[in-house]
């Protein structure tokens, strides 16, 4: 199992928060998801065929800008 963190700009409401839960949840391996809107980060648990770049790309096309990662 991988974990990333991902800051972001900002999450701004709860229905933003549940797009990109719900987003990020059809990618095949992503098996956890939690957004933390007070801290603008996003952790997600995964395996393949889930990749980083394939995770980025999904946030960035909720409308939300990722500012950096941290991978565990």
């Amino acid at each position: 199992m991988n974990k990333i963190t991902f800051k972001t700009n900002g999450i701004r409401n709860n229905i933003e928060k549940q797009q990109i839960k719900h987003a990020l949840d059809k990618i095949e391996g992503v098996q956890e998801v939690t957004v933390d809107r007070g801290e603008s980060c996003i952790e997600i648990e995964y395996n393949n065929p889930a990749s980083v770049l394939e995770i980025k790309e999904c946030i960035r096309n909720t409308g939300v800008k990722v500012l950096g990662e941290e991978q565990f």
